[in-house]
């Protein structure tokens, strides 16, 4: 059984937010679902790069967070979705903000790193 490595510290509101910005898949998660609800295999589709050992952890700690829900289809060969919730929502400004200014910045970090 999966359990996470790092525990969020909840006395500090900035280490609280990068302990979940500190995911490398987390903000992408969301960004992909706030366009609607999407199935595992969608998600696994937008995010090709991420092995899926980790994308399923990341969608199941988001879900634990409350930063996602996931819902299942009682159908023979269930399937299952997940929508962002109002928490991932609200996190949204923020991740813009990170997305704008990635393609801002992102000509001058990557001449630096040449």
């Amino acid at each position: 059984m999966y359990t996470r490595k790092k525990t969020l510290d909840l006395d500090c509101p900035l280490r609280l937010a990068m302990g979940f910005i500190g995911s490398k898949w987390k903000p992408c998660l969301l960004f992909e679902l706030r366009k609607g609800p999407l199935r595992p295999s969608q998600l696994h589709k937008l995010l090709k790069e991420t092995p899926s050992r980790v994308l399923n952890q990341t969608l199941k700690e988001l879900e634990e967070d409350g930063f996602v829900s996931k819902k299942i289809y009682p159908e023979l060969s269930p399937r299952s979705e997940y929508s962002i919730t109002d928490i991932g929502v609200s996190f949204l400004p923020v991740i813009d903000t990170m997305f704008e200014w990635g393609k801002q910045y992102r000509d001058s970090i990557i001449n630096t790193a040449k």
